[in-house]
């Protein structure tokens, strides 16, 4: 069975593409802070670089389920907390400390595909 992470990525892609348009067009009539503008921006960029790291992963480690699963974890965790945030900070302020757990991930993420895909520790 074919693992689902290609067609994560890709989404993932195609989705950051539309919040990055979404908050480059749709968000500056709503939202006048530009540094939550720019909190928006990282998000979508984070997502985007990530999403690619994703199917990377795929095509040069598929059996690397770690790095690929952190990535999406990280992705969720960091950019879907950041766009909570940017959107209605007062609702979603709980979501705050989510953010560097994300952070954490994306991070863990490149470690794992970098470590565990070349041979040199096994997981």
């Amino acid at each position: 069975m074919a693992s689902p992470f290609w067609l994560v990525g890709c989404l993932s892609g195609a989705s950051s593409v539309m919040l990055g348009a979404f908050g480059a067009h749709g968000l500056k009539s709503r939202i006048s802070d530009p540094a939550r503008l720019a909190n928006w921006n990282t998000a979508a960029h984070y997502q985007l670089i990530h999403s690619l790291a994703i199917v990377l992963a795929e095509q040069a480690a598929p059996r690397n389920i770690w790095a690929k699963s952190l990535f999406t974890a990280g992705i969720a965790m960091f950019s879907g907390s950041i766009y909570c945030l940017v959107l209605d900070p007062e609702r979603f302020r709980f979501m705050g400390p989510v953010t560097p757990l994300g952070g954490g991930c994306l991070i863990a993420g490149w470690v794992v595909l970098g470590f565990a895909s070349r041979g040199r520790v096994r997981l």
